[in-house]
């Protein structure tokens, strides 16, 4: 691989001490489960994302953590002198390692949200932000009577093309567009993941507005996003949370704050439901 022979040794090593890979002792290192999914091919992957997770700009955001807290601004700003997802606009390798990160979460949480909500009378949904699409695939193939549109920013659109939906195009459509100020008109379900931790309050209103504005009377807004839980519990949320202050510069939200915002927006919070991942899906209906 390139590598100096000791120094290899050496991080193997550290990594078979926290299971990522196990040293026999004939000093050969095999495969664990946790380093399995670092597979391009494995299924569940989680390979771009913990790639992603290596860069440069990566590190030199969480190193200016302190600026963010004493700040309560986003540290590439500070650094490239561009918000992140501008950044991404000028560094395409790295706005194609973020996409691929996305979908490869959705690998794993695609399939515990569309195990955990029940899709039965929704007939047509839309995936604002929804990346490749491996979500929207994920749902459509488990529901036949559903037709699908995913809307994404237009070179995010040029790379799902040849994504996971192709086996499905015959019933997805591909829309290009600004989920700040309109989302595609007519459905019964607006579905995003990751999206509104993404933004400040003001910043989601918009988004949640456009999508109050194109839903079908009786439709649904289903929020994926990690749902924070009062008292001092460890919970992965907690620390996204940190992740969402350094670069986009949004936040995760309590049971409340998703009431208040969506509130402010015309809908109306009806229940949030648990998935066996750390994300929940929080639901709303027309206010």
């Amino acid at each position: 691989v390139g590598a100096d022979p000791r120094a290899l040794y050496r991080l193997m090593r550290a990594t078979a001490s926290v299971g990522v890979l196990s040293e026999g002792p004939d000093g050969k290192f095999s495969e664990t489960p946790l380093s399995a999914v670092l597979r391009s091919n494995a299924n569940p992957t989680l390979r771009g994302f913990a790639i992603m997770h290596s860069r440069d700009w990566h590190g030199l955001g969480w190193s200016h953590l302190d600026y963010c807290v004493r700040t309560g601004k986003q540290a590439l700003d500070k650094i490239y002198g561009t918000p992140i997802f501008q950044f991404f606009e000028q560094h395409p390798e790295e706005a194609q390692l973020f996409n691929q990160s996305m979908t490869d979460l959705s690998t794993i949480d695609g399939p515990a949200v569309a195990d955990a909500y029940s899709f039965d009378g929704i007939r047509s949904i839309v995936d604002v932000g929804g990346g490749h699409g491996l979500l929207l695939a994920t749902i459509l193939a488990r529901n036949p009577q559903m037709k699908g549109t995913l809307h994404e920013v237009a070179h995010v659109v040029a790379g799902a093309k040849d994504g996971p939906l192709k086996p499905m195009m015959d019933r997805c459509t591909l829309a290009s567009g600004d989920m700040f100020s309109a989302v595609p008109a007519g459905a019964d379900a607006y579905i995003m993941k990751h999206i509104i931790h993404d933004w400040p309050d003001e910043v989601c209103i918009k988004i949640l507005k456009a999508c109050r504005k194109g839903v079908n009377p009786g439709g649904k807004l289903l929020v994926v996003d990690n749902v924070i839980q009062p008292g001092n519990d460890f919970a992965p949320g907690k620390f996204l949370d940190l992740q969402m202050l350094i670069f986009p510069g949004g936040c995760e939200r309590t049971e409340k704050q998703f009431r208040e915002l969506f509130g402010a927006a015309g809908w109306q919070l009806s229940r949030v439901i648990p998935t066996a991942v750390p994300e929940s899906i929080v639901e709303g209906v027309p206010a």
